[in-house]
């Protein structure tokens, strides 16, 4: 069996960080009064506990070293090669951005009956197995795409596994940009835009934010990257010609922002960036994608599961 250098990776619940970490006497009180709103709540915290538990036990039955964190912003990338993610898709996305190409992910589904976890290869009842099986080589091994993003020619992020968003600052206002394709850095077609903003990402995402706002499902280890623009405005009688499309290697979409306070979001909201105008985003191919342990579905059914 390869000895493998392993970090465990915990979702802090909403319980524990309403509860047992912020102390807040309302969410307190909701629970003393049984109400609805947090049966759920407390529901999942429990299921996830009993879930890490699982997890522990079965590395020590393993007899491999390991360490727990509770963030993945405190990990060094450079330590581990094995990577567990206890909590759900969310949990194995924000971990994602500090695993390099070299390492593997095993994604366990800590709550199923409440969270979502299709790139979760483990769940609660069968976890010794699981795990055994990612120590022994014997889970197989997906490679996922993943995206870079430069801001005005220097890289600010290369390992997107989901989307990037591109807004004004303000949900409510009306994004402007000049939307552009190149192919070996020469021009194929650009578009003067007005939205509410432009997923771009790769295939990943692709059942989540990029098909709810129009864009195609790709195959999960597609090497292609998808934009899609969010509710376009269109003066009356016209129209878009880059209203969705698909770019790979040797391709790059180039965003020019026309906006005074534009925004970058990246898989999700905790990682952001300021625009401005005359900022110049570009989004490419990444040279390092992610590799994720199970069975995970190479084809997926046009059903969203957002990651």
């Amino acid at each position: 069996m390869r000895s493998y250098k392993v970090a465990v990776i915990l979702k802090r619940s909403e319980y524990y960080l309403h509860v047992e970490q912020e102390h807040d006497p309302h969410v307190q009180d909701l629970i003393e009064r049984d109400d609805p709103i947090v049966r759920s709540m407390c529901s999942a915290h429990e299921e996830h506990q009993g879930t890490i538990q699982e997890v522990l036990d079965a590395l020590k039955k393993e007899n491999v070293s390991f360490q727990i964190f509770e963030s993945s912003s405190s990990l060094d990338e450079n330590t581990f090669d094995l990577y567990i993610t206890v909590g759900g898709d969310g949990t194995l996305l924000a971990a994602s951005h500090v695993i390099g190409p070299h390492a593997v992910v095993l994604g366990i589904n800590s709550a199923p009956t409440y969270s979502v976890g299709f790139f979760c290869a483990g769940r609660k009842g069968t976890l010794s197995q699981t795990i055994h099986a990612a120590l022994t080589g014997s889970l197989p091994q997906v490679r996922l795409t993943r995206m870079s993003v430069s801001l005005n020619d220097q890289c600010i992020h290369r390992r997107v596994l989901n989307e990037l968003l591109f807004c004004h600052a303000c949900p409510a206002a009306t994004s402007h940009y000049l939307l552009r394709t190149l192919h070996q850095k020469q021009i194929v077609q650009e578009e003067e835009q007005r939205s509410s903003g432009l997923w771009v990402g790769p295939a990943a995402g692709s059942t989540a934010a990029q098909k709810s706002a129009g864009g195609q499902i790709l195959p999960l280890t597609s090497p292609q990257l998808q934009y899609v623009v969010r509710e376009p405005y269109t003066p009356l009688g016209g129209s878009f010609t880059m209203r969705t499309g698909l770019f790979s290697e040797d391709e790059e979409l180039l965003i020019l922002n026309e906006m005074k306070q534009g925004k970058i979001f990246i898989d999700g909201h905790h990682v952001a960036f300021d625009t401005t105008i005359g900022d110049a985003i570009a989004l490419s191919l990444s040279p390092e994608p992610l590799t994720i342990l199970g069975p995970i579905p190479i084809t997926r059914d046009n059903k969203t599961h957002p990651l």
